[in-house]
Order: structure tokens, then sequence, then C-alpha cells
């Protein structure tokens, strides 16, 4: 009964995350789904790539928490349009709510959408919300083992972004251990190591960022 319930609530799911995905696709947007564990560093990422890409990428942001909107409020302050989705409980975010949050976010004229999902390594990755791309963040604080705790999140995911690499020496983050077990999860991944913090790192991630908007944009994902 349980395993039934939970294969149609992701079929309901599916389904409404084609309709956003054509929804995108009709508008050239490139949209990534950003998912990390709380405190992985998810939002100061958000924010240097924003200011990274200022100029350049036309950027909208979903904000995914369990309450509050202080991250929104931050990603307000950097002159982007933002929607704040609140799930009074629920550990991710789903097509639905991504559907609805829309409603409130005038997407003409954008050329990118970042969902900041909440902060979680389990649920997220199991919801497809109509992303061109799941991305997940890694801090190195959380050690070099989670991709065999939670390979599903590193499956699902298209790129990784390794952060906190400044607190590597008062760890004992294994990086090559690390990117084996991805590799052999998801030899694909493309992997960005940065401390976001200090701004090390994000160019390479922007200029990803940029390449893939262009290609949707110009010639379709």
């Amino acid at each position: 009964m349980e395993v039934k319930l939970v294969s149609n609530l992701l079929e309901a799911n599916d389904l409404l995350a084609r309709k956003n995905r054509e929804n995108f696709r009709q508008r050239g947007l490139f949209v990534i789904n950003l998912m990390s564990a709380p405190g992985a560093g998810k939002t100061t990422i958000l924010e240097k790539t924003i200011r990274a890409l200022s100029g350049e990428i036309r950027i909208g942001v979903v904000e995914g928490d369990i309450v509050g909107t202080r991250d929104a409020e931050r990603v307000q302050r950097l002159g982007v349009p933002v929607v704040q989705i609140n799930t009074g409980g629920a550990c991710h975010l789903d097509a639905g709510m991504i559907a609805r949050a829309l409603e409130d976010l005038n997407l003409e004229g954008l050329e990118m959408l970042i969902v900041e999902n909440v902060g979680n390594l389990v649920c997220p990755a199991e919801f497809d919300v109509g992303e061109d791309a799941k991305v997940m963040v890694l801090s190195v604080t959380e050690g070099h083992d989670k991709p065999g705790k939670y390979p599903l999140m590193f499956r699902e995911s298209r790129v990784l972004l390794v952060n906190k690499t400044d607190l590597l020496p008062f760890t004992d983050f294994d990086m090559a251990e690390m990117e084996k077990d991805v590799r052999g999860i998801n030899p694909a991944m493309v992997i960005f190591p940065m401390a976001a913090k200090r701004g090390e790192g994000i160019e390479p991630w922007a200029n990803w960022l940029k390449d893939q908007a262009h290609k949707k944009r110009n010639q379709g994902f």
C-alpha cells in the first residue's frame, strides 16, 4: 500500500515536471536544481554565482526552505527576482511547488532559473522539478564518505560542487577517495572544487553555467 502510494506520488510529480520542462524549453530557460545538506554553503554559492554572472546572464531564483525567508532576502539584495517557497515541514521541493511559485515570478527575459532546494541529502534527489541539471554541493566538513551513504544524490546529479576546500587542512577529507567513489556511481559527473566564501573556484563553475545557458537559448537543450 505504502509502496504504491509513493509510486503514485512520483508519477504525478513527473507529469508536472514534464509540463515545467516544456515551459522552460519554450522560453530557452536553463534551469538548475541546487541541492545539499544543511550548512554546505548553497546560498553563499548562489550569491557568488549571481555576482559572477552579473551583466552576462539574467537570473531568477526560487528559494526553498521549511520556514523563513532569510535566504530569499539575501538573494533579493543582489537585485535578481526571487520567490520563496516554505514547505511547512516537507523535506524537498516538488514540481507542483515550482509550478505554483512561477505564477509569482516573471520569467520574461530570464536566461537562467536557479532553484535552491531544501537542505537534505535524500528526498530532493527523488523529485524532478523540470530542471535541466541537478547540482549537488558537498562541503569538505561533511566527510568524503557521503557518496557511499547517499548514492542516489550522486547518481542523479550532473554536477558536484565540492565546497569549503579552504578548510581541507583542518579535516580528514580525502579528495581523491571521494572522487573515486563518485566516479564509481556517476562517471560523467562534472566536479568543481571551490571555497565559495573566499570566491575561489567560482569562475570555472560560472563559465560552465554560462555555456549551458547559451546552448539552451541558442540551440535547445
